[in-house]
């Protein structure tokens, strides 16, 4: 899922294609790649981040492989979340066999921590073991945990560079080590999070940070943030999902988001 254009050139720095908003995970290698390769031809590889990680490795080395040759400033890799519960030493063997499988191909390479979704975490002792063992390639992690104490743990991990997943944190981001945010909802109020991160932010703009993303996270959260990208562009078909997820149908959550949108829109 990525930013309306003109805002993400104006407020954010990366951009993350192929994340769970963008429901990589429902794609098919090939339909991975071919987005892939049209992104990084509308849009400056340099300034993004692909989705690479899938449960095999086979596929998984490929898609980095590729991420590398568009010019991808760094490939976002799950854990193989099929197999659980897994070691911490058979985690590092995947690892291991990527980033050897990627030799030629040395993207920088983020750990993708969620485990609501996959079943795994990444312990804090791995990540340090991976960074120290591959210093030029590991080079931190999207905390999409929620657990803010554990990404304080993971980003006091000399050299590794942590982006939890709401944008709230951006506020204490100086003080927590933090190095950015990487949110499914900044995708529809990116300048106030840019504010958060540039310190020029009051509480008024925190809580409303924290409101918005409340509210868009009473719906499902996929086709909401995908419905208002859509509001905000004039765009309909940026609200088209994936199965399993399913667009918004609901008069009342289509109503509360309307509302959202309407709110955003006068606020410019």
């Amino acid at each position: 899922m990525s930013t309306a254009a003109g805002a993400w050139r104006k407020d954010a720095h990366l951009l993350n294609v192929l994340g769970t908003t963008g429901e990589a995970n429902a794609l098919s290698s090939v339909q991975r790649s071919a987005l892939m390769a049209a992104a990084a031809k509308g849009l400056d590889g340099g300034r993004m981040m692909v989705g690479t990680g899938t449960p095999d490795l086979e596929t998984t080395i490929a898609l980095t492989r590729q991420a590398y040759e568009l010019g991808y400033a760094a490939a976002l890799v799950l854990p193989p979340y099929y197999y659980k519960p897994v070691p911490d030493e058979g985690l590092f063997a995947w690892f291991d066999q990527l980033i050897r499988g990627t030799a030629k191909t040395p993207i920088g390479l983020y750990l993708y921590n969620f485990p609501q979704l996959t079943g795994i975490e990444f312990s804090h002792a791995l990540a340090a073991k991976l960074i120290q063992m591959f210093p030029e390639r590991i080079c931190g992690a999207k905390d999409s945990s929620g657990n803010l104490d554990y990404a304080r743990k993971l980003a006091r991990i000399p050299g590794f560079a942590v982006f939890p997943s709401n944008e709230a944190a951006l506020a204490e981001a100086e003080k927590d080590s933090f190095a950015g945010c990487i949110s499914a909802t900044v995708n529809i109020d990116p300048q106030s999070s840019a504010r958060l991160w540039k310190g020029q932010s009051d509480q008024a703009t925190l809580d409303s940070v924290r409101n918005l993303r409340q509210a868009i996270a009473a719906h499902p959260l996929i086709p909401a943030v995908k419905y208002l990208v859509g509001k905000r562009t004039g765009h309909a078909v940026w609200g088209n999902v994936l199965p399993p997820n399913l667009k918004i149908a609901e008069a009342a959550s289509l109503d509360a988001l309307d509302t959202i949108a309407a709110e955003l829109a006068s606020a410019g």
